[in-house]
């Protein structure tokens, strides 16, 4: 059966999220989640670099989701991928808003998480699928 026609429409605004949609229905994306994203529910509305800044922050999105009482939720790099072996990578599962947008597209698409991460996931992070480590 033909796959699903992704339309994604983007509007800006000066409101917060919580002013446009319910609290339950947002999920924050942080890479300091203990719950890990296992499939996106069209029912959720995702944030993706809700903050952003110049330098990484440990845990900030973390605090802040907590803050507001929001669900968090990381993607499952962990959980699909390996530390590569490279001394030239330091490991991150920090990832830019455009990677996080083209695993999430991905993964909608596919609904396989091997073939989201490996097009949002870059070499240079540390990490990379079991079956790519030589």
């Amino acid at each position: 059966f033909p796959l699903p026609v992704l339309i994604f429409e983007m509007d800006t605004t000066q409101e917060s999220y919580l002013d446009l949609f319910p609290v339950d229905a947002v999920v924050y994306l942080t890479p300091d989640s203990e719950n890990v994203l296992e499939d996106i529910d069209a029912n959720k509305v995702y944030i993706l670099g809700g903050l952003v800044d110049e330098s990484i922050h440990k845990k900030l999105t973390l605090q802040r989701a907590q803050e507001q009482a929001v669900q968090t939720a990381r993607l499952p790099i962990r959980e699909y991928m390996v530390k590569s072996t490279s001394s030239r990578n330091y490991h991150s599962e920090t990832l830019a808003i455009n990677q996080v947008f083209d695993v999430l597209s991905t993964y909608y698409k596919t609904r396989s998480w091997p073939a989201a991460l490996k097009a949002g996931v870059s070499a240079g992070k540390g990490y990379v699928l079991p079956d790519t480590v030589k």
